[in-house]
């Protein structure tokens, strides 16, 4: 027999988009259930870096970040050039600062704040220094009780015998752990705690990062009693008179209908781990196969094909139809290979990144996203689209490279795997990597001299705010340019990948998703990575993702209860203090 729910709201999908929108509808008290296809809860944000990139918060303020609405939409109608949403930007500038008011005030989600860390794009008009991009604050692991075993984990490749490593000051430490007995003594005691938590709990307790935001959002919504139903995947709406009432699922196997009787939210994570869709939407990927993705792979754009039913397409007009990332290939224990993105080895001294004719081809500190585009246009030789990171030892050890660990840790299973390439020459280490040596040899030999001085005229690489940021600090005249000169030398093999999607369905600045003629399915919202980005295809700064995200989803949260923008949080907590801080 049909189990049937009746609730207020349905939120399909369990990341921060869904978990935002979900918290802020029953704190204005509204019935809310939340269905996850995944056997875990947390989606893709649990395996993210954590940050969030929200702009003109009184947390940026408290550490001397002056920005202005008008400074924040002249940067992104920079970035977004012709796919430039004025109504959504709009929407997501005036809800910002409340969105974090509201969270911050009244859940367990709480932020930090670096001193600085530049807008991808710093240079360009309205683009900041600092104060936009927020990492979320590491969290006890205990208090989420018996729902820590269903916490979606982190990547494994992104942690250390199983601790994460915050992406903050945290990772600062343990790269500086063998040059600063400060820093020495922080890594000692963090892998101290996390060892005696593993014998007493079978694991490390501090979350950091993404996971720290998926466990925040979902202590919130423990507290606030909202059930959050996994393996539940969501296969079919239902209309009445034309009008959104519910979905019909499939929970453990079993059929069930939700009745939704305000509005059905689509929060599913886009289409990461759809073939189909990355064949026909990702113009350098032939097949669709010659792809990766770190993101949770239940995201396979569910969303995008139940709205069929309401002649809803998904909008393809953006640049790029996903947020780029260069991977690579681990080879984990159970034989399967896990996919490690690259997100600040590039930037630092003595890294280069070469295509097959062992010529480099773009500035490597530039953002992740902006580096695929660079690969996708210099390192597609004979129909693969593929490059290497090239060092000598000296810098392995002291920075790391993808997965293998600066030292002391040491680095003989990435040799014996394959992961990690080794040469005593250069020419030697071409060869292992099936590079043309010649062009190695001479990519090296004209890059050192420069190097030296701090100077790379071809690409500029430390050139910008944001090179300089993910460099060394440390390392003189250029944090991102030191000669790759003592053997032997190292490469790690990069692939194009994603960290979510851009492409979506289309939706007005409320979020309600527009038809395929531009009008409103009533009772149909849609938000995070299943709804088109606002950034035009583009990637502006640290956590265009997740700050969108946590700002939509309180701002549809908010318009499913009011049905207007009018902000009713202050009324709400004065009523209910007691119930609703954590």
């Amino acid at each position: 027999m049909e189990s049937q729910f009746n609730v207020d709201v349905l939120v399909v999908g369990s990341g921060a988009s869904g978990m935002a929108t979900a918290i802020t509808a029953k704190l204005l008290g509204l019935n809310v259930l939340v269905i996850e296809k995944s056997k875990n809860y947390g989606g893709t944000t649990a395996r993210s870096g954590g940050w969030l990139w929200v702009p003109g918060t009184k947390l940026a303020k408290a550490y001397g970040h002056e920005d202005s609405p008008e400074a924040v939409k002249a940067y992104l109608k920079h970035e977004g050039g012709d796919a430039y949403n004025e109504e959504r930007v709009d929407s997501f500038v005036n809800h910002c600062s409340d969105a974090i008011d509201f969270f911050t005030k009244n859940t367990a989600v709480q932020f930090d704040m670096p001193l600085t860390f530049p807008d991808y794009h710093a240079e360009a008009p309205g683009a900041m220094q600092g104060g936009r991009s927020m990492v979320t604050r590491p969290f006890d692991a205990r208090e989420l009780g018996d729902r820590l075993a269903l916490l979606e984990p982190p990547l494994p490749e992104l942690t250390v015998f199983g601790m994460m490593i915050g992406s903050g000051a945290d990772l600062r430490h343990f790269m500086k752990a063998t040059r600063s007995l400060e820093s020495a003594l922080y890594t000692v005691k963090r892998f101290g705690t996390h060892f005696a938590e593993c014998l007493k709990y079978g694991r490390g307790m501090l979350l950091t990062n993404g996971n720290a935001l998926a466990g925040r959002l979902a202590k919130s919504a423990l507290d606030l009693d909202i059930p959050v139903l996994v393996d539940t995947a969501a296969k079919e709406l239902i209309l009445a008179n034309g009008k959104v009432v519910g979905l019909k699922a499939v929970s453990a196997g079993q059929e069930i209908k939700i009745n939704a009787s305000r509005a059905v939210v689509l929060a599913a994570g886009g289409f990461p781990h759809n073939t189909e869709l990355r064949k026909r939407l990702y113009s350098h990927s032939v097949t669709g196969l010659d792809h990766w993705s770190p993101t949770t792979e239940t995201n396979t754009g569910d969303s995008i094909a139940m709205v069929e039913k309401v002649n809803v397409k998904v909008d393809t007009h953006l640049e790029n139809n996903a947020a780029w990332a260069p991977i690579s290939l681990v080879k984990r224990k159970d034989g399967t290979h896990g996919v490690m993105p690259h997100f600040i080895d590039r930037a630092k001294p003595g890294v280069i990144a070469v295509n097959k004719k062992g010529k480099r081809f773009v500035n490597e500190a530039n953002s992740y996203h902006d580096f695929v585009q660079g690969m996708i246009k210099g390192a597609n030789i004979d129909g693969e689209i593929t490059s290497w990171l090239i060092c000598d030892r000296k810098t392995l050890r002291m920075y790391g490279l993808g997965s293998v660990p600066p030292q002391p840790l040491p680095i003989g299973k990435y040799l014996k795997s394959g992961y990690l390439k080794q040469g005593r020459s250069i020419a030697e280490l071409a060869k292992n990597c099936g590079i043309d040596p010649q062009g190695l040899e001479e990519t090296i030999n004209k890059f050192n001299p420069l190097a030296k001085i701090g100077q790379d005229p071809e690409f500029g690489k430390g050139s910008k705010a944001y090179n300089r940021y993910q460099g060394d600090p440390l390392h003189m005249p250029n944090p991102c340019l030191k000669p790759i000169e003592q053997g032997p030398f190292y490469a790690v093999q990069l692939r194009p990948g994603d960290i979510g999607t851009y492409a979506g369905l289309p939706v007005d600045r409320h979020s309600r998703v527009l038809d395929a003629t531009g009008q409103i399915v009533q009772g149909l919202y849609s938000v995070g990575n299943d709804a088109t980005s606002i950034m035009g295809g583009n990637y502006p700064g640290a956590g265009i993702t997740l700050g969108p995200a946590l700002v939509f989803g309180y701002q549809t949260g908010l318009f499913i209860a009011k049905g207007k923008d009018n902000n009713p949080i202050k009324e709400r907590t004065v009523e209910n203090q007691e119930a609703v801080a954590v």
